[in-house]
């Protein structure tokens, strides 16, 4: 009986364990190859592995159900409860009676990483039966794989049309058709047109209609007219905002490195705006992938086309580093590594990266391959070194005549600043011989009144120190300079003082001449000019006898410095000018020339934009093989190249470079029509932000682990005109929003929901949730705000870092700026795209936090109360004013009940003397889930 009942539990333990696991994205298992399996490889399977023959206490690590049923103590990891977790107490060392591994502690990244992974749930790839051991990689098997097949064009189905307007059904509809009557399933009525329209406008520009717009296509929703609209939008400048952040999600853009300090990158909105603009003028998307990876190296035609390669490869540029990692090598080889995985997974849709330190476990990658292409990439200078590593920024190409007034300026500048060099050359030299023959008084020889410290801090103080008041006991201090003068006349009269920032701007000193006194207040903040010591305080007539400075601290903030006083005789000497007219001529022609130099620093043409950019090695070459991803574990070299399952022969596959980087020939195999996953990626993602859920759900990953194409000829038909639309994107969008599957009704109804309830099939349009971006720009624009002004520079203050970052800013989503570390909140609420990946499908929560964000945020409750303050004067009545709410919010009238429970809000609210109550109707609107969804 004991026995039976422990078979049940260890069946309902692997039931469970299947159920764990069934809906685990692949980034996830991308983290675990990364980081988690080479730390297990490291540290843990010498003893708790079927492949070392080890199985010490029972354990074994190297397949999950070893972890999930767990050795003699039980279960290693319980998923998401690391306290919880005897692998996670076990490596903290805190349990003296439980250390691993029992010789040595792992470091403490290390232990974060296994925390973290557990608290994630622990996703784990390792389906396969442990005992199955791999026998090298099969490229010819591995070719057999659906997504490494050539694109080939398929045979359009013939279908019996059963649904009315059949003149409407397009080839992507035959497809669909084809495989729902297979299944008995019938596609739903197509949408009515108010929210038709509002799906097409969110889809293309991140934007609801106008009133206007919507009244316009209510008078005549034919598809005549409905494919006008279409290609309207797709000629607005909001389709490319749009759509470019769709891909600026893919190319993990960010305007800081992420990270502990996270370093803000002042000119990644270049890529940004790269990118908008691409997509807005429809270039290639073939082009667009050379541009992206070897920009740099392709030939241009004028000057704007080579700005323009310059600034997508930004691409390379962008990603989270950890710049002030020491080991310089091993900081190289981690950015290295993370080109290889945003190449991989943006272009190929493959996890490229998890082969870095074995075979890859599920794809036809061999380690080779992976560093065929760090050969490429370890060609590429990305870094720039310091102890704090940099960024590669390149200078943009200006125009002729912007190139000529730098030139100008340049040699006017340097003109200026020689001759202010000459001229306080001359002058130091005369002050020198002047006070050669001057009278100088050192504090230790004045008189002091008050306490007064010594100090020998700064540099460049007459004598053997210099005396301050410590800025404290102000008007109680003062040191007076005494000097017997034997001779009647004219006399400069210098002070000594040492400058700095807590000095105080307003010392006064009084000069006793022979014409009375005199004031001078002394900004102590300022370098003095003679000799970095002292200061010209005027010149003055004294007899014969004794000469006195006064230096106080009556009325000054900040330390007060006294450190001599000098008498500088202007006589006539024989064989030179009168001392005094000359050093006037000096000075004169110094402070002249000074101001010359600061004016045009000041009027210096703007510098060239620089953009984050890449550039080739001095030195290129292939690289080695890293046994386990060590980096100073070398094992053979191999040829440069790109995936070999990816490439028809052998030959197709290698760079066939010498003194390049085989970069550039790495983006034309990636571009190339050749390439079976280039196409089908892109077009998936297409279909994907479109239709709601991609013909191939995994985005990022069209391997073994990914999720297979519900339709996998039309995925083939549209990457085959793909290249055949010359590779726009714009045309490709058209065909599918004006297939009868994009315009279906949302609504769950017939048989469809009980075959295929995920919608696979589609059978009807998925419901789709706005994007944060297209939230927050909605808001704005109900209440007239949201400003259009399109591209440039968007970081209003820029610092270091990008922590504590204080947005203010009503412009589109698409241009504010983008931080690792400092999201808008916003965006964290409503699932921004994580900026440190590949993200071609965002998540999609549903948590409380949102709908509290809606209800108490600063920022809604005050754009609701402008939308209210903009509806009162939109119209006279409050019928009117309840149908602009919903048709500014919501795209469409109010229903009878939407409009009987407005109208007695609105009067409710203002009986009882509220004045923002048409603020607090739309507040309630802007809250619904029917703003933040598209049926």
């Amino acid at each position: 009986m004991k026995k039976k009942t422990q078979i049940i539990e260890k069946a309902l333990l692997v039931f469970a364990f299947g159920l764990l696991f069934s809906h685990v994205q692949a980034s996830e298992f991308d983290y675990f190859e990364k980081k988690i399996r080479p730390l297990f490889y490291k540290h843990c399977y010498e003893c708790h592995s079927i492949e070392k023959g080890k199985k010490k206490g029972g354990l074994v690590l190297d397949s999950r159900k070893g972890w999930f049923l767990g050795g003699d103590s039980g279960p290693a990891i319980i998923p998401g409860s690391p306290e919880s977790s005897l692998i996670v107490r076990a490596v903290s060392y805190k349990d003296s009676n439980l250390k691993m591994p029992p010789k040595y502690r792992l470091s403490e990244e290390e232990r974060t990483i296994l925390t973290e992974w557990v608290m994630s749930g622990a996703p784990d790839p390792r389906i396969a039966d442990i005992n199955l051991k791999s026998e090298g990689i099969d490229l010819i098997k591995g070719r057999q794989f659906w997504a490494f097949k050539p694109v080939l064009e398929p045979v359009v189905p013939p279908i019996n049309l059963t649904i009315s307007n059949g003149n409407e059904i397009g080839i992507i509809d035959r497809f669909l058709v084809d495989r729902l009557q297979k299944e008995d399933i019938e596609m739903v009525d197509l949408a009515v047109p108010a929210i038709l329209l509002r799906r097409l406008y969110y889809d293309l520009t991140g934007l609801p209609p106008s009133i206007e717009d919507l009244n316009t296509f209510l008078n005549n929703p034919s598809f005549t007219a409905y494919a006008d609209v279409v290609d309207r939008l797709l000629a607005s400048p909001r389709f490319g905002e749009t759509w470019g952040r769709h891909w600026l999600d893919v190319a993990r853009f960010a305007e800081s490195s992420g990270g502990g300090r996270s370093l803000m990158f002042k000119n990644a909105w270049q890529y940004r705006d790269y990118v908008i603009n691409a997509f807005n003028s429809d270039k290639p998307f073939n082009d667009f992938i050379l541009e992206q990876i070897a920009g740099d190296l392709l030939p241009s035609n004028n000057r704007e086309q080579y700005n323009e390669f310059l600034k997508a490869t930004g691409f390379l540029a962008l990603g989270p580093h950890n710049y002030e990692l020491q080991d310089k090598e091993l900081l190289r080889m981690e950015v290295v590594d993370e080109q290889i995985d945003t190449v991989g997974q943006a272009f190929l849709a493959m996890t490229i990266g998890c082969a870095r330190c074995h075979d890859h476990k599920f794809d036809p990658i061999p380690t080779a391959d992976y560093y065929a292409m760090a050969g490429i990439f370890r060609g590429t200078q990305s870094l720039v070194p310091g102890n704090v590593s940099g960024w590669v920024e390149r200078s943009l190409s200006p125009s002729q005549e912007v190139q000529d007034s730098i030139n100008r300026h340049v040699e006017n500048s340097k003109q200026a600043a020689l001759a202010l060099d000459y001229a306080k050359k001359d002058l130091n030299k005369l002050e020198s011989e002047s006070q050669k023959g001057g009278f100088f008084v050192d504090n230790f020889q004045s008189k002091k009144i008050g306490e007064w410290m010594r100090s020998t801090s700064n540099k460049n103080f007459y004598g053997d120190d210099y005396i301050h008041d410590k800025g404290e006991e102000k008007g109680e201090k003062k040191v007076i300079y005494t000097e017997s003068l034997k001779e009647a006349g004219e006399y400069e009269v210098w002070l000594g003082y040492t400058h700095g920032i807590n000095r105080s701007d307003n010392v006064p000193v009084t000069i006793d001449h022979a014409d009375g006194s005199t004031t001078v207040h002394v900004n102590q903040r300022i370098e003095p000019p003679i000799n970095k010591n002292f200061y010209v305080l005027g010149r003055f007539k004294f007899n014969e006898g004794q000469a006195i400075v006064h230096v106080s601290n009556q009325g000054t903030k900040g330390v007060v410095v006294a450190d001599a006083v000098g008498f500088i005789p202007l006589i006539k000497k024989s064989n030179y000018l009168d001392n005094a007219a000359l050093l006037s001529k000096l000075r004169s022609e110094v402070s002249d020339l000074s101001k010359r130099v600061n004016y045009l620093k000041k009027t210096k043409p703007d510098n060239l934009h620089k953009v984050m950019s890449v550039r080739e090695q001095k030195k290129t070459g292939d690289w080695h093989v890293h046994i386990r991803g060590e980096i100073r574990n070398k094992g053979p070299i191999v040829p440069r190249g790109f995936l070999k399952v990816a490439s028809s022969s052998e030959g197709e596959s290698r760079a066939n470079v010498s003194i390049e980087s085989g970069r550039r020939q790495l983006a034309e195999w990636i571009a190339s029509e050749k390439n079976p996953l280039t196409r089908r990626v892109m077009v998936n993602r297409i279909w994907h932000h479109l239709i709601g859920q991609g013909l191939v759900r995994t985005t990022d990953n069209f391997g073994l682990m990914g999720d297979t194409p519900s339709h996998p000829e039309l995925l083939d038909w549209l990457a085959w005109k793909f290249a055949e639309d010359n590779w726009s994107v714009k045309s490709i969008i058209r065909r599918i929003v004006l297939s009868r599957a994009y315009r279906l009704s949302s609504l769950r109804k017939g048989s469809g929901q009980e075959v295929d309830p995920e919608n696979r099939l589609i059978w009807r349009a998925n419901r789709k949730r706005l994007t944060a971006e297209a939230i927050r720009d909605s808001i704005l624009k109900v209440s007239g705000r949201l400003s259009m002004q399109q591209g440039g520079y968007t970081i209003r203050n820029f610092s270091q870092y990008d922590f504590g970052y204080q947005y203010d800013t009503v412009r589109r989503s698409v241009y504010v700026p983008s931080f690792r570390n400092a999201l808008m909140e916003i965006f964290e609420a409503f699932d921004f795209a994580n900026p440190n990946v590949v993200t071609g499908r965002r998540n999609e929560t549903t948590l409380p936090t949102q709908a509290l964000y809606l209800l108490n945020s600063p920022f809604v409750n005050s754009e609701a109360n402008l939308a209210g303050k903009r509806i009162k004067r939109m119209a006279e009545t409050d019928i009117e004013r309840i149908r602009f709410a919903y048709l500014l919010a919501l795209g469409r009238e109010p229903s009878i009940s939407e409009f009987e429970v407005a109208l007695k809000f609105v009067l409710n609210e203002a009986s009882l003397g509220r004045s923002d109550n048409w603020g607090a109707l739309v507040h309630s609107i802007i809250s619904s889930v029917q703003f933040r969804y598209l049926d």
